[in-house]
């Protein structure tokens, strides 16, 4: 199964160069070498933006060119606004990345890999599957 991850995670894994018990490094790898890793454009814009400098820019820009985004549509924003507003009617709130990775998420029968515990209330009323570290 392809594992969607989040920004909060890849921030993690991208600070550690090696693995350590709290971060999600080793994880991330796996899913690399292992071909399962989905990229969309908002989790890259999010990452890249306020990096400090040029040169940090250009290196994670590259990192990141190795995964390519998987395609959204009109389909998958208006997705979104309804994963929004079907969680907002419980009570539970969250960013329109965070529900955009959940409409792509749910269209496609990803895996969220995250560390957000936003995900974690989205969980049941959108019916979300959660990546589960193995380490």
């Amino acid at each position: 199964m392809e594992i969607l991850i989040d920004t909060s995670v890849w921030s993690a894994a991208l600070r550690h160069t090696r693995a350590t018990a709290d971060s999600p490094s080793r994880d991330v790898q796996e899913l690399i070498d292992e071909g399962r890793v989905v990229m969309i454009g908002p989790v890259r814009q999010e990452l890249l933006s306020g990096v400090k400098s040029e040169r940090q820019f250009n290196e994670l820009r590259d990192v990141l060119r190795a995964f390519p985004d998987r395609l959204l549509s009109t389909d998958d924003f208006e997705e979104a606004a309804l994963c929004f507003n079907t969680c907002r009617r419980r009570g539970v709130q969250g960013s329109h990345t965070d529900f955009l990775i959940c409409a792509v998420a749910r269209r496609d029968g990803l895996e969220i890999f995250t560390s957000d515990d936003d995900f974690e209330r989205f969980r049941k009323p959108l019916r979300l599957k959660l990546y589960e570290r193995r380490f």
